[in-house]
């Protein structure tokens, strides 16, 4: 019998340390979508796991991501999303890079002993672009590799279904108070979809509810049946990929989820929602109904959080047909967690 993680892994303070060290540090980041970063000097912000970052579309059009954290005092480079910027100047100081993470001026430091301002460069993280998703790694040596992570999806897409196409940019975010891992459990599964989901649940086929595991990633999808001025008929594609992104592929709409940790008991959701060309015009009703489901989830976590934290419950068994992209997550973390 599988059984789900202990209550603690939820609830003591000092997971939230050995996380950051051993899984997102090791792991990969989503970091927006490249019609995003069309132009030098775009740029997009980014906590990854309490790592400020930065991605930005240099002069020579490459990609790069810094940590968004200035080497002077830890000012912040940027505060939100930018276009077309010239360079990157701290908020705090003034301290300029360049756009490929130079020091290229410092205001009065020309009396600093020993200073010098070509030596001085933004820490960088690894980064891949795929399927018009940027991705950065702080340890890629230790990360699994990318092609593994995103291994088979987009022959699962199939052609005419190219998620570098699409745009029209749209963000909603919540802060919720549960642990991430909570969080990803329940995206982990559709067993709760009957009960916490009504609207929704009457859009899919709960019967032909299927699951597929990949070593980095799950795949739950399910035809689906919908106004057509909402999604139309399809299929429902929602993909994990470890450890905290998640892609919702419907037809015509593209919609990714970064779980942020802010604590052992706090998150924060980030849905950003891209429409494929001719689709942006159902983006009104999409996000309304977004908006009905994330606040059905939010409810339930929370409320599994106040479970978790009572001392009531230790670990329960696992729906073995429902519930086994929630044990492939589990199984990687107690691997993580093993680790050195």
């Amino acid at each position: 019998m599988i059984e789900a993680l202990p209550a603690p892994w939820y609830c003591e303070p000092s997971t939230v340390a050995v996380e950051r060290a051993r899984v997102f540090d090791r792991g990969w980041h989503l970091l927006g979508h490249a019609s995003r970063l069309r132009a030098p000097g775009d740029h997009v912000v980014a906590d990854c796991a309490g790592l400020p970052v930065i991605a930005v579309r240099g002069a020579d059009g490459a990609l790069r991501a810094f940590h968004n954290v200035c080497r002077h005092r830890a000012g912040p480079i940027a505060l939100c999303d930018g276009l077309a910027a010239k360079s990157l100047r701290c908020k705090y100081h003034g301290w300029t890079y360049t756009l490929e993470g130079r020091l290229r001026s410092a205001p009065e430091m020309q009396g600093a002993e020993g200073f010098e301002v070509d030596t001085i460069q933004l820490p960088r993280l690894d980064v891949r672009e795929w399927q018009g998703l940027v991705f950065a790694s702080v340890d890629a040596a230790a990360a699994a590799p990318f092609d593994a992570l995103v291994a088979g999806i987009e022959e699962r897409l199939g052609p005419g279904r190219e998620l570098a196409t699409y745009s029209g940019h749209r963000r909603a975010a919540y802060e919720i108070a549960c642990n991430w891992k909570v969080y990803v459990d329940n995206f982990l599964e559709g067993y709760h979809v009957p009960h916490v989901h009504p609207a929704l649940n009457r859009m899919l086929d709960y019967r032909s509810y299927r699951t597929e595991l990949a070593p980095w990633s799950a795949l739950q999808w399910s035809p689906l049946e919908s106004d057509p001025a909402l999604y139309g008929d399809g299929d429902a594609l929602y993909w994990w990929l470890w450890p905290n992104t998640m892609l919702n592929v419907l037809p015509g709409r593209l919609q990714t989820n970064r779980v942020v940790p802010l604590g052992v008991d706090r998150c924060r959701v980030e849905f950003d929602t891209y429409y494929a060309p001719g689709n942006e015009q159902s983006a009104d009703a999409d996000l309304a109904f977004s908006d009905e489901v994330q606040h059905e989830d939010i409810g339930i976590c929370e409320t599994v959080q106040r479970g978790l934290a009572s001392g009531s419950y230790s670990s329960g068994p696992l729906n073995p047909l429902r519930e086994t992209a929630l044990a492939h997550f589990h199984a990687l973390l107690r691997e993580a967690y093993e680790g050195t």
